[in-house]
């Protein structure tokens, strides 16, 4: 399997969670239904503080070179993400809940599941960063909304450099869907998170026809 293979495979296993986490329900169910720019860029924040968390962790203790060089690059640039997003706010302290995609990819100690497990999480995110744009531009704040167009960008390297890792790393069909179950795993549980947190709300996760 080639990496664009499995990122086709991962996109059509995930194909409605990924839809619907790119729908206009995605920020609201972020913000808790809270739709003001300082808590969408707050809850942005937090998503990418809790990445970096994760990502530098992996790398700490990742026994793969070159996977440590990879997640420790991810996590410099969550860092940075979070960084650039907390600067539009007056303040801004990172919140103490953990996002359930994160707490699954936290639960990985495998290379090859922490691989997958990243190309998931950035397939999420850039439904995420896409809807952040879009709110921005609606709001009429073209700066903000290209900063998320910025970040957004980064994802195709972190994508790229997950999946270079896959090639090099699996050494059969087992191992490729090794890494495919945990990247449409971290997907479902954003997805998770997504759903309850709007039913939560009393408002229908699914698209209305």
């Amino acid at each position: 399997m080639t990496p664009e293979e499995f990122l086709d495979a991962v996109r059509a296993d995930a194909k409605t969670e990924l839809s619907r986490l790119g729908s206009s329900k995605s920020l609201y169910a972020d913000t808790m239904g809270e739709m003001e720019t300082d808590a969408v860029l707050a809850a942005a924040a937090d998503a990418e503080h809790a990445a970096a968390e994760t990502f530098a962790a992996w790398a700490a203790d990742a026994d793969d070179e070159a996977a440590a060089e990879a997640f420790a690059a991810t996590a410099e640039e969550e860092r940075e993400h979070y960084e650039r997003v907390a600067a539009e706010l007056d303040a801004h302290e990172p919140s103490e809940a953990v996002p359930a995609i994160q707490e699954m990819l936290r639960g990985f100690d495998d290379t090859l599941d922490r691989l997958g497990g990243l190309v998931g999480r950035t397939l999420a995110a850039e439904k995420s960063k896409e809807q952040l744009t879009g709110y921005f531009v609606g709001e009429a704040d073209p700066q903000t909304s290209q900063l998320f167009r910025d970040l957004g960008a980064d994802l195709d390297d972190q994508l790229e450099r997950a999946t270079d890792l896959l090639a090099e790393r699996c050494a059969d069909e087992a191992d490729w869907e090794r890494a495919r179950e945990a990247a449409t795993a971290a997907i479902g549980s954003a997805y998770d998170e997504y759903t309850e947190r709007l039913e939560s709300m009393g408002v229908n996760p699914k698209p209305v026809c």
